[in-house]
């Protein structure tokens, strides 16, 4: 644990002296919440909303699946906000098992799409291929990554006065 930050610069830290969130996480609640990011786009598109959800999601179960499987992006958003210090102990306890819970919503949202190949016969095996793929890639990365494992690892406290004005 000696060296661990050794690679980082000032510039790589939070104002709570805290490694700044990996990429990785911002990858992954990217791809889980497709979802709800077509939706948004579809809301604030004033011509025909539905068009789009329609071309991405051909089904509309599959629609309303991907929006479920969010729901643990959405949690892990929350827990993303309310990272700070003073935080109630569930918010901790959460932080620290946020790495399994992106690779649940990874592995939620790729068995919808496997039900949605299998059962309703909606998508392409290449898509099916890709998403596979890019889900085991977003697994494999979670896992592996070290700036990711820090950031789990810590948790904002509060800082000395003097350390806020000295900055």
């Amino acid at each position: 644990m000696k060296h661990s930050y050794s690679g980082y610069s000032l510039g790589d830290f939070d104002k709570f002296d805290c490694l700044k969130l990996s990429k990785i996480v911002y990858l992954v609640l990217i791809f889980v919440l497709r979802g709800y990011l077509v939706w948004l786009i579809s809301i604030t598109n004033m011509k025909d909303g539905t068009n789009l959800i329609t071309w991405v999601f051909p089904e509309t179960s599959l629609f309303y699946l991907s929006l479920l499987s969010g729901l643990f992006g959405l949690f892990v958003v929350v827990l993303l906000s309310l990272r700070r210090p003073d935080a109630p102990a569930w918010i901790k306890w959460s932080w620290r098992h946020c790495r399994s819970i992106l690779i649940l919503a990874l592995l939620f949202d790729f068995s919808i799409s496997v039900m949605g190949y299998f059962n309703w016969h909606l998508l392409s095996l290449n898509w099916l291929i890709f998403q596979a793929t890019a889900v085991s890639l977003l697994i494999v990365l979670c896992v592996k990554s070290r700036h990711f494992s820090l950031n789990l690892q810590e948790f904002p406290e509060k800082l000395p006065e003097w350390s806020r004005k000295n900055r």
